[in-house]
Formats: C-alpha cells, structure tokens, sequence
C-alpha cells in the first residue's frame, strides 16, 4: 500500500490517494477537494501495474483519466498517481518529490 498527498499550489485543492496492489494489479482511491480530480476514481479500477507503470503517458490509463476529467494541464495529480503506483506494485521505493517554482 502506498499513500501520496498533493498541495497542487496555487489552486489549494489537496488531494489524498491510496493505493493498494496485490502486486498484479493496483486499486486507488482518491480523496480530492477537486471535483474533477475525484471525478478520475471513476475510471481508475483494476489498473494493472506492471502495464501502468511502464507505459508511456499517451497510454496510460491514469492520464487517460486524467485527460477526460481534469479541467488542467498542469494538474500534479496524475503524475502523484502513477509515482504513488510505483511504490504500491512494489517498482520503487517511496521518495517524496517536490517541485519548486519561482519568479
């Protein structure tokens, strides 16, 4: 299992995500003050992890999802998602990720 929280920035909508696998396949549950973002757990069921880990973005099923409901590109949701995935199927250790943006 693996939990993943996201402050997306200026938006201010968290997002929470658990993750469980039985390491064949991945089961997510989203918890977003996002409508749209939460809208994604819809489509989000039985992800295999091995193909959703190493698939490339046009084909994964999470920016799938993400692409039908998410009103924003730079949405850190997704990418969240798929990191979160990784450590749940047991494809990487967990290490936090930070994006710093200045002007």
């Amino acid at each position: 299992m693996s939990e993943v929280k996201v402050n997306p920035g200026i938006c201010g909508l968290e997002t929470n995500i658990t993750i469980t696998s039985d390491m064949d396949t991945a089961s997510i549950a989203i918890s977003s003050q996002c409508p749209s973002v939460q809208k994604m757990q819809e489509d989000l069921t039985d992800i295999d992890c091995l193909e959703e880990c190493f698939s490339k973005i046009g084909t994964s099923q999470v920016y799938e999802a993400a692409g039908k409901h998410c009103k924003h590109v730079g949405c850190p949701v997704p990418s969240a998602i798929i990191k979160g995935l990784e450590v749940a199927c047991g494809y990487a250790l967990p290490k936090d990720v930070e994006i710093k943006i200045s002007k």
